[in-house]
């Protein structure tokens, strides 16, 4: 796999999907940005991509310091659908990463694991076992960044929750497709397991 076009077609749906105007940025800066982040990918290993078993090398993303989550949410297509946000009580906002992201508002996520052998497992249970393995949950935002540059990664009986953001209660929030086949970012119960999800993971976070 060629990671460097793979880095300016994401750059190339960023751009198409509005993100340089959401984030108050003319398309230079925006791509000026992101530019420093080039450089890492071509030093990454080409052999961690696996669509078909939910393994991608890397994706960009973009935090609600630039783009807000409900926003970023409805940008997501997949299948002519577009995302939305369904949180109620609650709001994207009331959750916070458990753990330190690159700050800056761009970054890229880096060996990214959908989350097979976490299907049917509890939450608090799925986030023991990606520490065994010395990986790390992903938060709202990175989720987010997923389905917007792969919208088929998110599919029907495997679909994922958001470990790394939080509140101070049970609800752990995630993404999936609901029953009018559009990408839903909601919350479940942390000690709740479902067949049909999954808790997504990747091995690091690389700043500009």
């Amino acid at each position: 796999m060629n990671l460097r076009k793979l880095f300016e077609e994401q750059v190339g749906t960023l751009v198409s999907k509005g993100y340089p105007e959401q984030a108050g940025w003319t398309e230079a800066v925006f791509r000026r940005r992101l530019a420093p982040l080039r450089q890492h990918v071509e030093n990454l290993k080409s052999d961690t991509c696996d669509y078909g078993k939910g393994r991608l090398p890397f994706v960009i993303v973009i935090t609600r310091d630039l783009v807000p989550v409900d926003v970023a949410m409805s940008i997501v297509q997949r299948q002519g659908k577009s995302g939305h946000v369904a949180m109620e009580p609650v709001r994207p906002e009331d959750f916070e990463p458990i753990l330190k992201v690159p700050t800056g508002g761009v970054y890229l996520l880096v060996g990214i694991d959908r989350g097979e052998e976490s299907l049917n497992v509890r939450p608090e249970d799925a986030l023991k076992m990606i520490r065994k393995k010395r990986r790390s949950p992903l938060t709202i935002e990175e989720d987010i960044a997923l389905v917007t540059h792969h919208p088929d990664f998110l599919r029907k009986n495997h679909c994922f929750s958001l470990l790394a953001s939080r509140r101070s209660d049970q609800r752990v929030p995630a993404i999936w497709i609901d029953g009018a086949k559009r990408p839903k970012l909601g919350w479940c119960w942390d000690r709740n397991p479902h067949t049909w999800l999954g808790s997504a993971s990747c091995r690091r976070r690389i700043g500009v």
